[in-house]
């Protein structure tokens, strides 16, 4: 399949699911900002948010990112019958924490260097460099590697064997075109909330895009 052929396939496949999901962030940016009885709720994340720092992100994202998707597809019978369920377990778990510790970090770095403004300057800049530099180069590369990797039940000689030129001038390309055509927007909203409300709502966010993504797609 042509670069062409597979961003055109992502992209169509994942369409609607990013629509909704955009749908779902925008709904919650919403509810903040003019739902006054939806404030203590908001508030109680913050707080354990603000209280827990590095260890809230982890357990947040582990559970959100991690446990939550991955009692889906148990419960659903879509993990391949000869894995290991308790291996695939931590993985999703330890994998999904740690990342949530690192997108943390990286937005904390976001706040210094731009500071936590919410107006429109602000968040385009902060979206460009999420999603033009970290995601591009760093984050949707990455991921891809290490769930390659988990595929191949963890062996290093088929992971490399994988590795191919239309793994990267194809995959890899057609990964990041459809994480932007979902995360773009989503990311914006993230922005515009205040910062101890980012991660809760990247949790959240995460957590619906991989739940839609495991509802439409049976692999």
């Amino acid at each position: 399949m042509s670069i062409k052929q597979s961003i055109f396939a992502a992209l169509k496949k994942n369409l609607l699911p990013g629509l909704v999901l955009q749908l779902f962030a925008a709904s919650i940016l919403v509810i903040y900002f003019f739902v006054p009885a939806s404030r203590p709720l908001f508030t109680l994340f913050g707080e354990l948010k603000q209280t827990y720092g590095f260890g809230y992100s982890f357990i947040a994202t582990a559970l959100f990112g991690g446990l939550i998707p991955f009692l889906y597809l148990l419960l659903t019978k879509s993990l391949a019958p000869n894995r290991n369920v308790v291996g695939l377990l931590f993985f999703y778990i330890v994998f999904w924490g740690l990342k949530g510790m690192e997108v943390d970090f990286f937005y904390r770095l976001q706040a210094d260097w731009f500071g936590n403004g919410n107006d429109i300057k602000t968040i385009a800049t902060k979206m460009a460099i999420d999603q033009f530099l970290y995601s591009a180069l760093w984050a949707a590369p990455g991921i891809t590697i290490v769930y390659l990797w988990m595929e191949s039940n963890w062996n290093f000689t088929e992971t490399k064997q994988a590795l191919t030129k239309e793994f990267f001038c194809v995959k890899i390309p057609t990964v990041i075109l459809s994480n932007w055509l979902v995360w773009i927007p989503a990311v914006c909203v993230v922005y515009a909330m205040p910062a101890e409300l980012q991660i809760p709502l990247f949790n959240l966010v995460l957590c619906f895009w991989v739940l839609l993504l495991a509802v439409l797609n049976k692999k």
